[in-house]
Formats: C-alpha cells, structure tokens, sequence
C-alpha cells in the first residue's frame, strides 16, 4: 500500500482519503465513493501542469477541466467558438485588433476577481518564457518585447489583442481555445515566482511562477488541480467560486494504468468508474457486459512515426519511402487498432478542413528493398524507436519491427513513459519516434504548421514543430505555401492548398502517418453525462454525475 499522499490529500473529506489510499495500492477495493468520479488512465506523459509550458494530451485534459480561456470551442458546432470568460468580443474594421469584454463578478479559485490584467499577465508569461507551445500566440507577431502593448487591459474588464495581420477572425479564435490560452490568478502567482539571474537565453529576472506551477494551481475552472504525482494520479477537486453551473461531483481522480486488462478488471470491479485506454479485445468485452457501458468518439489525433534526419541512413529520401512500405496497415488496422482507429496517411486528419483521404501506401517488402538499394543500403542498416510503453503504440511498434526486418532493417525498440520518450524527443536526440499528435486548436494550420514549418533547424531554434523535432529542414516553397493558406479568405482554395501539401508531405517527408485516433472508454452505468469530446482537451467531466 502507498504509504501516504502527501499534505494535500489529508485535506479531502476522509472517506475520499481513505478510498484514494486503498486504491492506490491495495488489490481489492472498495466502491468508488459517490461523490467522486474514478478514472483509469495512463497519464505517464505528464511533465507539467503549467498551461504555459505543458504540451501533452493528458496535461491538456486536466487543463481544460480547471482552467478558463477567453473563448472555447462550441462542441454542438466545431467550426465556431463561444465565450468562456468573455462575454462578447469584436473585430476592427483592419482585422488587427481584437477587443474581449469579460462576464461580470468572476473569481478565481482562490477567490480573487478575474479581470482583464489576469488575461493580459497569461499572455505576457506565455511569450515570455517561451516554451513549447508559445508560438500559438507568437505567431501573431507577439514577442517578449511588445506583448505588453500587444496583449493589453484596457480597463478591468476589457482585453484588447492585437495581431500582426488580417488572419481569418475563426483562426484567431481557434487558437485561443488552445490551452495556452488558459488565464492565470496574475495576483496569486506572482506571490510564487522565482528570481532569475537575466543571460542572454533569458533577460527577464523572474520565472512567471513556471517552478510553481509545474506542479501548482491557478486557475478557475468547474474543478481545481488538487494533487498531481507523477505516474501515480491526479486530484482535482469542484470549485465553488467557478462562474457556472456547479459541478455534480466533488472530485475527480485519475489514476495512472497503464494496461488495458487491468482497467477493464478494475473497471468490472467497480474500483474505477471509467477506463480509458482499452485496447480492441477488452473494449469489446467491456461492451458485452450489462452493468458496463461503452462510449467513442473520432479524435483530431493522427498516430505516425518519423525519422530523424540527424541520422544519414534516415536521412536519405529512398530510405525514408522504404519505411512507408514496410508497414502492415491492413494488419494493424484489422487488429491493433479495430475499433479504436482507422488507417489514415496524411497530416490532417478526417473532418477537417482541407482533409486529404488518401491511403496509397501498403506493405511492399519488394519495392522497399529496391529503394534501400538505390540507397546503397542493400545489406540493411541498425536504428532504434523510442516507443511509450502502452497500447497500442507498443504493438504498432513491435509490428513495424517485424516488417523492417524482411527488408534487413534491424530496429531495437527502446521503451519508457511518456516523459522518457517526450523528453528525448524533444531534444532531438531519437532516431526514430513513434507517437500520436493531436490538433492544440481547431484549423488545418494546427497540424499544417507543425508539419511543414521549420525556420530555423538548428539546436537552438525556437519554432520547435514536428518537422523541427525531427531536423527537417523543409523545402522553403512549402513553408511558403502553408503561411499562404493562413491567409486565404476563400475557404475552397484554402482547402486545396492544404491538399497539395498533404501529398508532398505524403511523398517527400520524414513522417509515416500511420492512423487516426477513435477514442474509446468504458464507464459503470450509473454514470450519467459522460462522455468524449472531439479532441483531447474537450474531454469535460463537470457535467458527470452518479444515480
């Protein structure tokens, strides 16, 4: 048994400790408590909790869950966004400024007012620190030099924004419901920021509260980040002070499994209320079980693997089309993914603008050997894959293995969590990476940029996209191109210039897209309202209840 949760847990009511304690480590449990929602997920790739530094799907959940933004994503019609904290916003006449009126008498959790100096300090301390997901707001021209004039209140409940060119209102707005876009307590956080001695990497003399954050709170969403550890669970806890309707539940708590049998067990059990990474065989025995129901929903998410074109055997272009016809699609999607995913090969995925639904890859060993041989690499070559130990990415990865070994590619898997994985990939330091990416907001620029943007390829570049990760340095015309679909007001010419660049990646890139997320769970029927989103930061658990 875990011998304790640390200060903060002592602080829920005792019978959700003592549940919290037991399940954490005993293996027999009792009944989930009434008042709280018990999830069963693997939420090893957690490395922060800061919205202006985390960049990973669960984080991303978490986030939406006890965090507002300005604007969110209108789940009854994906193509428009509806207030959150604003009550209303215009557009000047240029299409540069953007003026946010706030709701009346919002408060944060820690019951500070909520006022437009809070939004215009998340957006400074966004920019400034400059972390991975920054350039959702810097591509509009904010730097670290001009957010404060750029990223404004004006008055305590007005938020002005202004951009760098006539973008589409509905991209602007799109990336405001990214999590970035979350607003911080301005008050609350800067009584834990951290002094810095200024360098020339960073000038500012202070961390914008980004140590505390990494595992504190400041936020004012229905619920409020009680207790994160990592691989272990994450509490969140209802907010009284959030401006809504209030949460039916006093808590949710999402426990760290990693295997799919283990939750479908915990789950059928009643130790948990919701399982969520059930692979095929479990998901459908899950939904042959009558105290048990199942849900799904298409996600925005597209799993691939790339190459790091640090590597001069990856790095060659006959090699990286070798690997595109050394996968077994129709096998994974038969097995590893039935029900969970479809086989899908290009960048954006179904149901967005400008998708391309074109699969022309199948498993060639033949005409993979040919191009490794115009390669001069007839006899094979030794790579590794740093892979997340869950399903199915562990299984698409030992099926990819398979395959590149009847061309004498030799690949040794390398396992860890998703941290492990995440972290080196991020450092450039892979050879091959295999995982999932899924939209930071709604518009095919989300995914366009990240894979065919890349201004600076060196070490040090800060653009830190799929193709950055990976040290491709992408041909400038389609750089060009994707920064000229931004732009264009024509929604069926946009669509296009997304097709042809959908096919050059297809043909010409590091990347092998393998398939497109169906997210799935399993929940106890007395479980009512929930259900998932369209993307993994809409996956909401204020409006679950229990009968």
């Amino acid at each position: 048994m875990m011998h304790s949760l640390n200060k903060h847990v002592r602080m829920l009511t005792a019978g959700a400790a003592l549940s919290l304690i037991l399940m954490a480590g005993a293996p027999a449990f009792a009944e989930t408590p009434a008042d709280t929602l018990v999830e069963g997920w693997a939420i090893d790739d957690i490395i922060t909790m800061d919205p202006g530094e985390a960049f990973e799907l669960s984080t991303a959940e978490v986030t939406a869950n006890t965090y507002n933004y300005l604007v969110r994503l209108d789940l009854n019609d994906t193509s428009k966004v509806v207030g959150d904290l604003a009550e209303s916003w215009t557009v000047s006449d240029d299409g540069l400024t953007y003026t946010f009126k706030l709701k009346p008498d919002l408060k944060f959790a820690s019951g500070n007012p909520v006022t437009a100096e809070d939004v215009a300090y998340s957006f400074e301390r966004v920019v400034k620190l400059d972390k991975s997901p920054a350039f959702i707001l810097t591509q509009f021209g904010l730097t670290g030099d001009n957010v404060t004039e750029k990223a404004k209140a004006t008055d305590a409940s007005t938020f002005t924004f202004t951009v760098d060119k006539a973008y589409a209102p509905s991209f602007v707005l799109n990336c405001l419901t990214a999590t970035v876009g979350a607003v911080v307590d301005k008050k609350l956080v800067l009584e834990h920021v951290a002094a810095v001695t200024p360098s020339a990497e960073y000038k500012y003399d202070n961390d914008f509260g980004n140590e505390w954050l990494k595992t504190g709170y400041a936020g004012s969403g229905a619920f409020k980040m009680r207790e994160w550890r990592a691989n272990e669970v994450v509490v969140m806890e209802r907010n009284d002070n959030y401006y809504g309707e209030k949460a039916p539940l006093a808590r949710v708590i999402y426990r760290h499994m990693k295997e799919s049998s283990g939750q479908r067990l915990a789950l059928e059990a009643g130790d948990i209320d919701v399982a969520r990474n059930l692979e095929p065989g479990d998901f459908d025995a899950v939904s042959k079980n009558a105290d048990l129901a199942t849900t799904n929903a298409p996600k925005g998410t597209v799993y691939y693997f790339s190459l790091n074109q640090k590597n001069p055997n990856l790095a060659k272009p006959e090699v990286a089309e070798a690997f595109k016809y050394l996968v077994d699609y129709d096998a994974i999607g038969s097995t590893l993914i039935k029900g969970i995913g479809e086989i899908h090969q290009t960048f954006l995925p179904k149901g967005v603008l400008g998708e391309l639904d074109e699969n022309p890859y199948k498993l060639d060993v033949a005409k993979a050997k040919e191009l490794l041989a115009k390669a001069g690499l007839a006899d094979g070559f030794t790579v590794t894959m740093d892979v997340r130990n869950t399903q199915p990415i562990t299984g698409v990865a030992e099926s990819i293995q398979q395959t590149l070994a009847q061309a004498n590619i030799k690949m040794e898997i390398i396992p860890g969590d998703g941290k492990q994985t995440l972290t080196k990939y991020r450092a450039r330091t892979h050879d091959i990476y295999i995982g999932q990416w899924g939209q930071d907001y709604f518009d095919p620029n989300s995914n366009a940029e990240t894979f065919t943007v890349n201004p600076d390829n060196s070490d040090e570049g800060k653009n830190k996209t799929l193709a950055w990760r990976n040290t491709w340095d992408v041909p400038k015309e389609w750089t060009d191109e994707s920064k000229a679909a931004l732009l264009e007001k024509d929604a069926t010419k946009r669509a296009e210039m997304y097709k042809d660049l959908q096919k050059k990646v297809l043909e010409n890139s590091p990347f092998v897209i393998i398939f497109q997320q169906t997210e799935v769970a399993g929940y106890r029927g007395n479980l009512k309202g929930f259900k998932l989103g369209p993307s993994f930061d809409t996956n909401y658990v204020f409006n679950v209840s229990k009968e």
